[in-house]
Formats: structure tokens, C-alpha cells, sequence
């Protein structure tokens, strides 16, 4: 991680633990925001307008965070606003890098190895972890956000008439209901699989399977009596969250994160979900199965071989 600007030590999973030996994420620490006339946004400065080919977007394929970032970019038609970078798959010593592998990129906007340069680049004394997705202005030649929750609000509304209008993931209806469900869904399961894969005890790890197992039982009966989506007929942000930890699950969550109860493809109601949600115009091309397995597999204290796996089969794609 980075201390005082400076990398210190090689990439690892755990950062932090609670008093039960439980895993426990870093706050984002870059919260501007993009809004139409440059005003500050709900947390942050002010200064960053709405304008095509000012910002950048860094994401890494593997991540479910920064895929949430990339689905809204495609729904909202933002792909020539504002321009991606990504990351290769394989996490290395000193974290994401850029490189050759396919489907990865090069960084062309600021020329850096790997995605911590960039952090340093924004705030030569920074601390923690270098974490994507970060969302960047070439004007100012800093990090705007990295925090994919505000970054897909941002795409929904910060960039007016820049982005496609036929699509609103957050309406003003169904905000409260939006943030209901995402305060129980990330909690239980976006950063529940993380919570039992990370977990350095056994106590931790059995309270972190029982709520990602109670979250997507509780999800199956909510889309097996209603839908086709989470709160009815219209696609919400809500969706996009779930949908990028259902994505992964199969292939990563069940295995290598010991999320072994059930899989995705044994929940009738959440496999047509998934199925349903992947064939909307241009989210399947946020998906890449090759970088998620990749990716996960390559976390060393988790899999010490880096093998990985060739299965399993996953109908919807």
C-alpha cells in the first residue's frame, strides 16, 4: 500500500480486521464530483464540469466495483465523453498495472505502470490502497473519485445533456427504495463474498457465509414473485449492483472465496436475472470472464499456485 506517497510493501487482500478477525474495507478518499455547471456535488470541491474528452475513466475488468462504473458508462452512451483505461487482470506486487494483456490497455493519459503512480500523481502524500475505479481530469491533472458508487450517479446525471436521457438509474421515485435495497445488498453480499473470502477467522468467515447465503435466498423469492427487475419494470442502479456480484459468483465467489452453500446457477429466479440483465444492450461487453478468473486467482494468499480454473460452464454467457 502507499504510505506518504510512498509504496511500502507488496499488494495484499487485508488491510484491516475488525475485533472478530473480519475483513474490512478502505473509505474511499477521493469524493469530487463531475455535475453539469462544475457547482460541488454532495461531498468534495467544486470546479469539475461536464465536458466530452475531460475526464478519463480507469477500471479493471476483474472488479466488481469498477464494472459498476463501466455499465452505467455504456447505458448512459458516455463511451466517447469520457475515455477508459484498463487494467491488466493479474494483480502484481505493487497492485494494478497497465500492460499488453488482451483486454487491457496502456495508460495513454498520464503514461504510468501501474495505477498507484496515479494516486501519488493526485496527492504526492497519500495513504492506502491504490483501488480502481478512479475517475480522472485531464484539466486539473488529478483524481476526481474513486468511489464507484458516486462515479455511476455521476454518469446518471453529472454529465446533463452529454449522456443519453432515455435511461434514469436513479429516478426520483424510486430513490428511497434504491437506497433501502442497496443498504442491505452490499452489506450481505456485494461486500459479503469479500467478507468470508477475506476472513481471517472462523467466526468471521461463518457470519460473513451466513449473510451472503441469507441476502441471495431473500433475493430469489423477491425476483421469483416480481421483476423482471429489482423494483419492477425499470432498470435501476440497484440492479447494476447486484448484477456485477451475481456476474462473479460461479466463477470466483463459489471456490476461491469459500461461498460454497449454493451457486448462482442452482437460484432459478436469479440465474433468468442474471441471464436477463446480461443481455441488455451493451453490458455484456463489460463482462470478461477470462479477466474475473484471472484476476481473483491470482490473489497469492488465496490461491499461493496461481492455477486457474477452467470451469465452470455459465449458461447466460
Amino acid at each position: 500500500m502507499l504510505v506518504d506517497g510512498k509504496w511500502v510493501e507488496n499488494w495484499q487482500p487485508v488491510q484491516a480486521t475488525d475485533a472478530k478477525g473480519g475483513f474490512v474495507r478502505q473509505v474511499s478518499s477521493f469524493r469530487n464530483w463531475v455535475t453539469p455547471d462544475g457547482a460541488p456535488g454532495r461531498t468534495g470541491t467544486g470546479g469539475f464540469a461536464a465536458e466530452a474528452g475531460r475526464y478519463h475513466l480507469y477500471a479493471a475488468l476483474i472488479c466488481p466495483w469498477a464494472s459498476r462504473t463501466l455499465i452505467a458508462r455504456r447505458l448512459k452512451g458516455l463511451e466517447e465523453v469520457v475515455t477508459l483505461s484498463v487494467v491488466e487482470p493479474a494483480l502484481t506486487e505493487q497492485g494494478w498495472r497497465f500492460g499488453s494483456y488482451p483486454g487491457a490497455t496502456e495508460d495513454t493519459v498520464n503514461g504510468a505502470t501501474y495505477l498507484h503512480e496515479l494516486y501519488t500523481r493526485a496527492d504526492p502524500h497519500v495513504s492506502g490502497r491504490a483501488t480502481v475505479p478512479v475517475l480522472w481530469d485531464r484539466q486539473h491533472g488529478t483524481i476526481v473519485n474513486n468511489e464507484s458508487a458516486d462515479i455511476v450517479r455521476m454518469f446518471n446525471s453529472g454529465f446533463g445533456a452529454l449522456a443519453q436521457g432515455d435511461i434514469d438509474l436513479y429516478p426520483p421515485a424510486l430513490r428511497g427504495d434504491i437506497d433501502a435495497l442497496n443498504e442491505r445488498i452490499y452489506p450481505r453480499l456485494n461486500n459479503g463474498v469479500y467478507r468470508a473470502g477475506f476472513a481471517t477467522t472462523q467466526q468471521a468467515y461463518e457470519e460473513a457465509f451466513a449473510d451472503v447465503f441469507a441476502m441471495l435466498d431473500e433475493l430469489e423469492g423477491r425476483l421469483g414473485e416480481g421483476g423482471p427487475f429489482l423494483l419492477g419494470e425499470a432498470l435501476t442502479e440497484a440492479d447494476i449492483r447486484l448484477f456485477v456480484t451475481l456476474v462473479r459468483f460461479d466463477a470466483a465467489y463459489h471456490g476461491l472465496f469459500k461461498c460454497n452453500l449454493r451457486r448462482i446457477a442452482d437460484y432459478p429466479a436469479l440465474s433468468a436475472y442474471l441471464a436477463r440483465v446480461i443481455g441488455l444492450p451493451g453490458v455484456r461487453e463489460t463482462v470478461n470472464m477470462d479477466h474475473i478468473k484471472r484476476g481473483y486467482y491470482s490473489i497469492t494468499a488465496l490461491n499461493p499456485n496461481g492455477i486457474v480454473p477452467l470451469g465452470p460452464e455459465l449458461p447466460w454467457l
